[in-house]
């Protein structure tokens, strides 16, 4: 048999076609086609997407400034915007955990609210000693968080009440109490937010002098990394987790396989409301002091796109909520040193999403490129033959 000639896969090829790497090769190659196409953009409108991109990065705290005010630095801007990081990585890995039991969980809004405004009245309002307060805004948070995502695990198990349905309406109910008390009991009446919180609850520690310039340390920074690590391990290689995943991928299935689905709704809608609460105290009484009345942080719906751009997969989300949250925080800067207005970090959140949406078209078609391209190399397979009859036998022999 003649072999006919073919090429073997490129480096490139085989780099995006290599499965245990795919959930981050895959959407780190959608935000190239998505940065690629920013930057033609912003050609059109006559500056140079150089110069932006780097100015986006130097407001993240990612590259330096040319100059820097009194009291700040380049580790300034670094810590700021991993201030902000912080609550995006908790609430898009709650999103995370509900997408793998097959739920969303769109009510993470919500269920930052409540977690950071009942610790806020319970712990922010009160004279506890710092050693005491923090410990207990992230269990009273989490808790907050929990027992909502609760409800609507039960919700659903019980009574087959739509998750999106029932997280949308709490939020709307969450929303609205906790602005009337915030207004009727809580309000600041010069800034018309609820009152700051005092200094040992919060779980940013604001103004702490070295080297010279004024730093925020977000405390839970490392907590967060570390929680999307045993996330990982948790779906991994545990009994819970593969519960959970057979779960989402097949109810049906799971239930035959003597899985109780319910535990398995409920539960995990319980660990990713308590992420939320977890989320919903670095924001409040972390990142900021105070809470809005009547306003849903729109964090919670970013960390849908940041959990989808992710892949659903924890460790990469600590990448995908890193490079949004970078963008957010650089784009004011990009706005007054190069011109370019800070909606088009939105667009560049949009197009990573776009094509991010086709990963797993971009999968398929690396994958099947990638096995035409060794089949190529391994030449041409035999070609089909027909058995004949046996000798003394009258029937007709078959196709192979």
């Amino acid at each position: 048999m003649s072999k006919q000639k073919g090429c073997r896969p490129g480096w490139f090829l085989r780099l995006l076609g290599y499965k245990k790497t795919q959930f981050l090769t895959i959407p780190l190659f959608s935000i190239l086609c998505s940065l690629l196409a920013i930057a033609i953009l912003i050609l059109l409108i006559g500056k140079n997407p150089l110069t932006a991109f780097q100015s986006l990065l130097q407001g993240s705290g990612w590259l330096p400034k040319p100059n820097y005010a009194a009291g700040k630095s380049i580790l300034t801007d670094l810590l700021e915007m991993l201030d902000a990081y912080t609550p995006m990585l908790f609430a898009s890995l709650a999103v995370a955990l509900a997408f793998k039991a097959g739920l969303f969980n769109i009510g993470v809004s919500g269920q930052m609210l409540l977690a950071g405004f009942v610790t806020t009245v319970l712990v922010g309002y009160q004279d506890f000693p710092a050693g005491l307060a923090k410990p207990l805004v992230v269990l009273l948070g989490f808790i907050c968080g929990s027992l909502v995502g609760a409800l609507i695990g039960f919700l659903k198990y019980r009574f087959n009440v739509n998750e999106v349905v029932s997280s949308i309406m709490l939020n709307y109910i969450i929303q609205y109490v906790v602005g009337f008390f915030i207004q009727t009991r809580y309000v600041d009446v010069v800034s018309r937010q609820s009152r700051t919180i005092n200094a040992p609850a919060r779980l940013t520690l604001v103004d702490v002098a070295w080297g010279g310039v004024k730093l925020r340390l977000p405390l839970l920074f490392i907590p967060a990394i570390l929680m999307a690590v045993l996330l990982y391990f948790y779906l991994k290689s545990t009994v819970g987790g593969y519960e959970l995943k057979a779960v989402g991928l097949n109810r049906q299935a799971a239930r035959y396989a003597g899985i109780k689905v319910g535990k398995r709704l409920v539960s995990s809608m319980t660990l990713s409301g308590g992420l939320a609460g977890l989320a919903g105290v670095t924001y409040y009484l972390g990142y900021y002091a105070s809470i809005k009345p009547n306003e849903l942080a729109s964090l919670g719906f970013d960390s849908i796109a940041v959990s989808l751009l992710g892949n659903s997969h924890p460790l990469g989300i600590i990448f995908s909520s890193l490079l949004i949250t970078s963008l957010d925080k650089g784009s004011t800067y990009m706005n007054s040193t190069v011109g370019v207005r800070q909606e088009v970090s939105s667009l560049v959140t949009g197009m990573i999403l776009l094509f991010s949406a086709c990963s797993a078209y971009i999968r398929y078609k690396v994958d099947d490129s990638l096995r035409l391209s060794l089949a190529g190399s391994e030449g041409t397979a035999a070609p089909i033959q027909r058995k004949t009859p046996a000798s003394g036998s009258g029937k007709r022999g078959k196709n192979a």
